[in-house]
């Protein structure tokens, strides 16, 4: 049996793992496992729910081929960097592409014109998520529902970013129209944003997600505003922090020298630099390490095991 979906993001030729799940676009390990459990028990063929033997079939169907997939995906810390990027991507060229956007349905239009787009966005998803799988008959158009919010909080979420926000999707002609007449005169076009300040809202976000100790997304957000400014020192700092954050000592100290060559007086950079550079530095004590001339920065062969990062973050001092 396929499963074909042709609304949301879905009808772009993406596969919409976080609808499938019903988990929002920026939900992190914990709540994407904790939502897989609750589905996978529903969808199970053991499961006392499914009475007759097609519903036990088609939801053992729905869990191997989109639920199991679509977990797997987002669940590694490495394919899910990855997905999220496409996604920031996905939303950008959906904005640019506004006026071709269709909106199907009657949630994906109020998200469009709402206020608070993340509180409005992450409570229409709380509330399809407990009956998601309750008709699995009805779970694809559900789901394409679900990938209609994503698709329009990708959008709403690169108007921040855009020197020239603009959102304008299409509504389809089966939904009617809202009556202009009643509707409040739209407020002023906001003034263009200064590119500058699209690269300070990239390193605000970052900076709130290393605090959540979120370092993957972290990532993505300084990746971006690094394409926009790749000689700001402080992304390059924040960067260093999250390489350091991950143990991956060796490409923390190439943005903490990037960062200190754009501003010497960068306090990240003059912090921690001198602590990765002495930790790279050390050889190994249980065993003869040989050098020849040209190898004396030669790097130690575990420089980011579990030991060496907890020296870095309050080990004992010598």
């Amino acid at each position: 049996m396929s499963f074909k979906i042709d609304r949301g993001l879905f009808r772009y030729d993406f596969i919409d793992h976080h609808a499938v799940l019903c988990v929002p676009v920026d939900a992190d390990v914990k709540d994407i496992r904790k939502r897989y459990l609750q589905i996978a028990r529903r969808l199970h063929p053991d499961s006392s729910i499914t009475e007759s033997a097609e519903q036990k079939q088609l939801g053992n169907e729905l869990l191997s081929k989109l639920v199991n997939p679509a977990y797997e995906k987002l669940a590694n810390e490495r394919t899910r960097t990855e997905y999220i990027l496409i996604l920031s991507q996905m939303g950008k060229r959906l904005l640019q592409e506004s006026t071709s956007v269709t909106l199907y349905t009657e949630l994906g239009r109020q998200l469009a014109n709402a206020g608070n787009i993340d509180h409005s966005y992450k409570s229409a998803i709380a509330k399809l998520a407990p009956t998601q799988y309750d008709s699995l008959e009805q779970a694809l158009q559900v789901i394409a529902q679900i990938s209609e919010l994503n698709l329009v909080y990708l959008m709403r979420s690169a108007v921040k970013t855009s020197p020239t926000p603009t959102l304008q999707p299409k509504v389809n002609s089966a939904i009617p129209k809202p009556d202009t007449a009643k509707q409040p005169s739209p407020a002023p076009p906001p003034a263009p944003t200064k590119e500058d300040s699209v690269v300070e809202q990239y390193v605000r976000r970052a900076q709130s997600l290393i605090d959540k100790n979120q370092f993957a997304q972290a990532k993505v957000e300084l990746q971006e505003a690094l394409k926009l400014e790749p000689k700001n020192s402080h992304c390059h700092s924040l960067m260093g922090m999250v390489y350091l954050k991950q143990n991956q000592l060796k490409m923390a100290k190439i943005h903490f020298d990037n960062a200190l060559k754009l501003d010497p007086n960068d306090q990240i950079a003059l912090q921690w630099k001198p602590k990765i550079d002495k930790a790279l530095g050390q050889q190994p004590t249980d065993r003869k390490v040989t050098s020849s001339p040209n190898n004396g920065d030669k790097q130690p062969d575990k420089s980011g095991n579990g030991g060496l990062f907890g020296g870095l973050f309050g080990g004992k001092k010598k």
